[in-house]
């Protein structure tokens, strides 16, 4: 594959994100820009962007981002064969460059991909779902203090370089490389806010318990990122109890709901404040029992599947239909009450947010239950 450039007179070349050749000749109003609006609109003319505006990518930039990694610049991080494409160490580059991330941002880029591939994100088509499904990446290790990837107030919200343009340069790339675009290749129906970045660093200083990175096998001073696809966030709040039943119900009420029980069951990512996290671990409550607790709870009877027409099983795609369906059969192992999780590790624990109010979040993942994705950031080159 080639990439094409562009050259200009003011800004110096601006480099193709999309790895493809040239879709079409340079752009007609010319190429000597006397402003950065003017670099910024030619990439909006390209359709480079996710609809804000980027950052566009020079060779002078390029070569700091590149310096941060040992990796060859050719090498494949991701590729999509049912796409024809694939994103190199180069592309991501220029893609994160255009997100408005710094240089030293870019061993945590690479280790996200590093995470997504390890995800399978490139031989599914799960990126183009009509659920809407998005990346969601968690930031553990020293390197989320050093960047300053945010872990509290706010977490998931505007507001801080590192969590908003890592994110968004998986996102360009989804968008320039592998074409995955609105309209298109896409197809998401509604689709998520998270389309434009969702990152963010575990709060380890305020969890009871070991981070997420810990949890599976790696060592405190190690920086990691682990990766799912997301199909959107649901709200909790709980400020009213102290008693951790209590909270867990109210967790199970809401990871039970009928609207995410389509075919099998799955996983979820249970975003904990550290208000939740320190109310159940102050009464002696580890990971293990929060998530065996969760799974045993998150139970709907065959009475509330019929009440919203799910309380059958196609027989041709094992998705839930109602019971006079002309595919229906059913369930296996009959029409009993039915957990919707897949296990008690199909429950994902991670501490974030401020101390400051009992307000948790779900995270609800696309497919089968999956064991975690999780890579490591590697050191910059000495």
């Amino acid at each position: 594959m080639t990439e094409s450039t562009v050259s200009t007179r003011s800004a110096g070349r601006i480099l193709d994100p999309t790895g493809v050749p040239a879709r079409s000749a340079p752009d007609p109003a010319g190429l000597s820009w006397e402003s950065a609006q003017d670099a910024i609109e030619y990439c909006y003319r390209r359709g480079w962007t996710d609809g804000m505006p980027v950052v566009p990518c020079t060779e002078a930039s390029l070569e700091r981002f590149l310096a941060q990694t040992d990796r060859d610049p050719g090498e494949v991080l991701v590729e999509m064969p049912h796409l024809a494409r694939r994103c190199t160490v180069r592309l991501a580059a220029i893609n994160a460059v255009m997100a408005g991330c710094l240089p030293e941002y870019f061993p945590v880029v690479l280790a996200a991909w590093d995470a997504l591939r390890a995800l399978g994100v490139g031989h599914s088509a799960l990126w183009q779902s009509t659920t809407g499904s998005a990346p969601f990446l968690l930031v553990n290790g020293p390197v989320a203090e050093r960047i300053e990837v945010n872990d509290a107030g706010n977490v998931f919200g505007s507001g801080f370089r590192a969590n908003a343009t890592i994110g968004r340069a998986i996102r360009l790339t989804a968008l320039n490389v592998f074409a995955l675009r609105p309209h298109g290749l896409d197809q998401a129906t509604q689709g998520t806010p998270a389309k434009y970045s969702c990152c963010i660093a575990e709060n380890e200083a305020d969890s009871p318990w070991p981070s997420f990175a810990e949890e599976h096998g790696f060592a405190p001073g190690e920086s990691t990122v682990a990766a799912w696809l997301i199909r959107g966030s649901l709200y909790l709040e709980a400020r009213h109890t102290s008693a951790p039943e209590q909270l867990l119900y109210d967790i199970v009420d809401s990871a039970s709901r009928t609207g995410r029980l389509v075919g099998t069951t799955g996983a979820i990512i249970l975003v904990l404040s550290p208000e939740h996290a320190r109310l159940l671990a102050g009464a002696g409550w580890t990971k293990a029992d929060v998530k065996r607790f969760i799974y045993e709870h998150t139970v709907r009877t065959p009475e509330d599947l019929d009440r919203v027409g799910k309380g059958a099983v196609s027989s041709r795609t094992r998705w839930r239909v109602p019971a006079d369906h002309p595919d229906a059969i059913e369930p296996e192992g009959g029409r009993g009450p039915v957990h919707t999780l897949a296990s008690p590790e199909s429950v994902r624990i991670i501490v974030a947010g401020a101390d400051n109010a009992g307000v948790s979040t779900i995270l609800e993942t696309i497919g089968r239950d999956v064991p975690p994705a999780i890579a490591r950031v590697a050191a910059p080159p000495a």
